[in-house]
Parts: structure tokens; C-alpha cells; sequence
């Protein structure tokens, strides 16, 4: 007989920015058509790769146009945990708000999350950090399924999407 392979799965935090270039985009759209956004000179636009601004004539409507961008964000099937959205900040006679998009699993959390299904996860569990990702391995597969669920009831900082399942 040979030996059981063990199952495995990985934890990572990944941003689809496909979707949250759609979901600019719409937003975009929304703030050129939407009347109470007419003459605020209200605008959203990428600001490098992980980074985007909003700029507008108030903090209201820096505020107004973040909250629009959720909207979008929500509708696409994104997690609102991948924005962090700083404060408006007024930049000559503009606001502009700068918006990080988190992605990757940093060390603390990741210690976290093993930390988690050491504690409360199925007995045999193996959590192993890998770099911004963590790989969970287990002779039975059902129990990775408990872990995936037991991860999915927990308000983590960060949004978790689970890969590689074999």
C-alpha cells in the first residue's frame, strides 16, 4: 500500500483587478451622469498600480463618490476588506482621497489565521506560512472543508479567497 497523500488547499488574498477596473469604470460612468454630482468636479481615476483618487470640490462629495465606488465594488462580488480608503484631504481647492487596495496576506495576520485553526480547527491540521499566502494541509479532506468554513465565520481584516484545493 502506498501512503495517503495528504489534501491541501491555499489562503491567499487576492485583488481581481478586472473586476475593480469594471467597477471604476461603472463608477466613473455613475459620477458623469448623476445629477448631484454635476460642477463638483468630482472625479476617479487609478493612481499607479495599487492605488486609486478621488478628487472633488468638497468632502462630501469625495465621500459621495467613495461610497458610489462601494456600491460598485459590492456588485461585482468583490469584499469591501480590499479598500482602504484614506481621509479627504483638501490639495489646493480640491479634496482628494487616496484609496490603497490591500492584497496579500501579511505576516501578522497570517499568524493569525494559523493561530485560528490551531485553536479551533479540526485536530492534524497543518497551517504553513508560504511568502503573503498560507498553504493548510490534512489527511482528510473534510476537515479541510471545516477549516475553510470556520475561516469564512470569522471577521478577518482581510478578504480571503481559498485555491488550489486537491
Amino acid at each position: 500500500m502506498g501512503v495517503v497523500a495528504d489534501s491541501s488547499f491555499d489562503i491567499v488574498s487576492k485583488i481581481d483587478r478586472q473586476e475593480v477596473d469594471n467597477a471604476l469604470n461603472q463608477t466613473v460612468k455613475e459620477i458623469g451622469h448623476r445629477f448631484d454630482f454635476k460642477g463638483t468636479g468630482a472625479s476617479i481615476s487609478w493612481s499607479g498600480q495599487n492605488n486609486i483618487e478621488i478628487k472633488a470640490n468638497s468632502e462630501e462629495r469625495a465621500n459621495a463618490a467613495l461610497d458610489v465606488f462601494k456600491e460598485k465594488v459590492v456588485k461585482r462580488g468583490l469584499s469591501l476588506k480590499i479598500i482602504d480608503a484614506g481621509e479627504p484631504k483638501l490639495s489646493g481647492k480640491e479634496y482628494r482621497m487616496m484609496i490603497a487596495l490591500k492584497e496579500g496576506i501579511d505576516q501578522e495576520n497570517a499568524k493569525k489565521i494559523s493561530k485560528l485553526i490551531r485553536d479551533e480547527g479540526p485536530k492534524g491540521i497543518k497551517a504553513q506560512i508560504q511568502g503573503e499566502e498560507l498553504r493548510v494541509s490534512s489527511k482528510k479532506k473534510d476537515d479541510l472543508q471545516d477549516v475553510i468554513t470556520l475561516l469564512k465565520g470569522k471577521d478577518l481584516d482581510i478578504a480571503l479567497q481559498f485555491v488550489n484545493y486537491r
